[in-house]
């Protein structure tokens, strides 16, 4: 087999797909490797020129690959998409990934370091939960509201709801709306302390260090 100068890889989650080219573009390399064998793989080719699509675990493969010296780089799907000569298959993506990854005028993806990803974590977690607070503060307002149980809109809205939730006896609220309603405040009083723990963690370095939780407080308005 002739040496490899470029690959193209396909990840996936259990199987990948790799097609290499020599110098001359002739194709050297056109296999399917599992996910565990993929590093073996790689430690036995000569460091070369690794193209990959910027898509879920790319940035972890590329920095593993580079680790064993290959130069690796990664790109928008959008871009390698033009690439694609026949029907959209693993083997397909994995040449037009190689062809793309060649052209001197391709825009690449800077491979994210640890650190900036779990960054990048951070911020999408907190983005997650600050969704499901909104989810939690409007269903308990529809709840409520079916019972006539209506409040203005804002924080201080928002209390009195929690209080009436949270306060009300059988009398006011029926069993079963009572319990719903305690079961949605308990779940807002959860994500909002761990809303505040991602804040407190954000405004640190980045380190390995255990995030804290902040005090209860509802933030915002729905």
């Amino acid at each position: 087999m002739r040496e490899v100068s470029t690959i193209g890889l396909d990840i996936a989650k259990s199987v990948f797909q790799v097609h290499g080219v020599d110098t001359d573009g002739k194709v050297v390399i056109r296999r399917r490797i599992g996910r565990a064998k993929i590093l073996e793989f790689f430690a036995d080719v000569p460091p070369c020129l690794v193209g990959m699509e910027a898509c879920a675990t790319a940035h972890h493969w590329a920095r593993e690959l580079k680790k064993l010296g290959h130069a690796t780089r990664l790109m928008p799907p959008t871009y390698v998409k033009a690439y694609v000569k026949r029907g959209k298959n693993d083997a397909a993506d994995a040449a037009a990934i190689c062809e793309a990854v060649a052209r001197p005028s391709m825009r690449f993806v800077p491979v994210k370091s640890v650190e900036q990803q779990s960054a990048l974590m951070l911020h999408r977690t907190r983005d997650l939960l600050i969704r499901q607070r909104t989810q939690l503060i409007n269903a308990l307002r529809a709840h409520l509201a079916e019972l006539g149980l209506v409040a203005a809109k804002g924080r201080e809205g928002l209390q009195q709801l929690v209080s009436a939730a949270t306060q009300s006896s059988e009398e006011r609220l029926p069993g079963h709306a009572l319990f719903s309603c305690q079961a949605i405040v308990a779940q807002l009083h959860a994500v909002q302390t761990q809303i505040n723990g991602l804040d407190k963690q954000s405004r640190k370095p980045i380190a390995p260090t255990r995030t804290a939780n902040g005090s209860m407080t509802f933030q915002g308005s729905a």
